[in-house]
């Protein structure tokens, strides 16, 4: 009863006319900066941050929390298109949403994760709303080990989810972990691996790398081809709405997405990537239909699961920054900046002692997923008039914005020629027939994971064994090793091989 009094509370706060329009902005920037490539949740908050100060509180924590899950949306707009991420948490969705819009089909792709979005947005604020106190305690149970632990499963998920050569994937995954390494030391403060370039102590970026390495890679192996051979949509785009077949088959993917978007969204470090990720490794594991497309040549599934899982995930996030204060990620981080303006101390207290922030902000989730699904949907015949403009004209406009998008982040001409570099890189693994998407889990979760290693070393004082006699580290190392054999399980890798044959 207390929490329908709550929710009560909230929709009072959320629906007050100022509160929806800057609800509405931050969902309209939001999809903006999601269909932008390079341009991240992150950059933008941070840019608005200081203009929060005029806002009164709720307004500016509901203006950016729909930034943050506008995003989510948007991001899956430019992978489905143009095979781009436009929010980290997108590039599972390009496997199968770029397939797709190749075939003609980038409307059913694009509705698939719209509808997606939304069901898994409205099912991770319900969460939020009923079990922010309890679910704290999970997040507790976690300490370095564990989630070192969870990384290294993430990882071995990654190397299930890589199409063609175990071992390609295998090598992807550990050069993502090295160039992870690349920076400042955080325990010595000492640079390494950086050649005495000191654009390089700060390590190399996230969205250089994507970038380069999808976008621009793209684009090489493109002009690399006649003409007549490039990758232009020519195909017609019948219907824009999903057939009654892809529904059937979405309908679980989504779910399955959502609930697990929503367990991985409160721990920190987890968050909308790792989401994505686990969520399309375990509808590659799910079998297939009679007569469904095979992964990574354009199943519905592979679009509707991952962005279901980010935008749960998304929303879920918000757990442990409103009932600990501890932002599960960087724009989680940003969000508790916003607070700090406005003289809120972000933990357990702000339930009780601001229910109007808390609650509005909860509320305004709601109605911000609405916004974006009334956004989104009517767009879609928007976005796919991209599809019938000539590569030439498209390819510069893509070159541009990756560039814009790039220096925009930290304002430095050397991520341009980082881009530039990568984008040969890029290419090469298209030569070559090596995936990359494992190789930018690797760079995220190397830092972290190297990081939660050396916390957890120096808590149990260099005893290895902590990772095996903590229960909930022990059983996410075996289910990792599990996950391992059976990959390795001659009959399942003949299965895995025929699952990625090319058409």
């Amino acid at each position: 009863m207390e929490l329908f009094d709550n929710l009560a509370l909230g929709f009072g706060v959320a629906f007050t006319f100022q509160n929806l329009i800057y609800a509405f902005i931050g969902c309209l920037l939001g999809t903006l900066i999601g269909v932008l490539p390079g341009v991240g949740p992150v950059a933008t908050i941070a840019m608005l941050l200081p203009a929060t100060y005029a806002l009164p509180p709720v307004a500016a924590l509901i203006m950016l929390a729909g930034i943050y899950y506008g995003a989510q949306y948007g991001g899956s707009t430019t992978a489905i298109l143009v095979n781009l991420p436009g929010e980290a948490s997108s590039v599972v969705t390009m496997i199968d949403g770029y397939q797709m819009a190749r075939k003609g089909r980038a409307g059913p792709a694009l509705a698939a994760a719209g509808l997606g979005s939304f069901f898994a947005g409205c099912v991770g604020t319900l969460i939020l709303a009923a079990f922010a106190g309890p679910l704290t305690e999970v997040a507790f149970k976690f300490g370095p080990a564990e989630y070192f632990s969870l990384m290294v499963l993430g990882l071995i998920g990654a190397v299930v989810l890589a199409s063609g050569s175990l071992i390609k994937a295998v090598g992807m995954i550990v050069l993502g972990l090295l160039m992870g390494l690349i920076g400042t030391d955080v325990n010595s403060g000492v640079a390494r691996f950086s050649f005495d370039i000191p654009e390089l102590t700060d390590g190399v970026g996230f969205i250089v790398i994507a970038m380069g390495v999808f976008g621009y890679g793209e684009i090489i192996s493109n002009l690399s081809k006649p003409e007549e051979d490039r990758e232009v949509f020519t195909a017609k785009v019948t219907g824009l709405m999903p057939s009654a077949e892809d529904f059937k088959n979405m309908v679980p993917a989504v779910l399955r997405g959502t609930a697990l978007g929503s367990a991985l969204g409160i721990l920190p470090g987890g968050g909308a990537l790792l989401a994505a990720f686990a969520a399309y490794t375990i509808e590659k594991k799910t079998k297939l239909r009679p007569g469904e497309v095979p992964f990574g040549q354009g199943n519905i599934r592979g679009v509707a699961s991952p962005e279901s899982a980010n935008n749960s995930a998304s929303q879920t996030s918000f757990i442990p920054l409103l009932t600990l204060g501890i932002p599960p990620n960087a724009v989680m981080a940003l969000m508790v900046g916003a607070m700090t303006i406005h003289n809120i101390q972000p933990g357990p207290q702000v339930m009780t002692s601001n229910p109007e922030l808390f609650w509005g902000l909860i509320a305004s989730m709601w109605i911000g997923n609405a916004m974006l699904i009334i956004l989104n949907l009517p767009l879609i015949g928007i976005w796919i008039k991209l599809l019938s403009v000539p590569y030439r004209w498209l390819f510069p406009a893509i070159v541009l914005f990756c560039a814009i998008g790039v220096y925009s982040t930290n304002n430095n001409t050397w991520d341009i020629w980082m881009v530039a570099g990568f984008g040969v890189v890029g290419y090469t693994f298209i030569k070559l027939g090596m995936e990359p998407a494992p190789l930018l889990l690797g760079f995220i979760l190397g830092p972290m994971m190297e990081e939660n290693l050396r916390r957890a070393m120096l808590l149990s004082r260099g005893d290895w064994s902590v990772f095996v006699t903590r229960p909930l580290s022990a059983g996410l190392l075996a289910a990792a090793l599990l996950l391992l054999i059976i990959v390795a399980l001659p009959s399942i890798k003949s299965k895995r091989e025929e699952a990625f044959v090319e058409e």
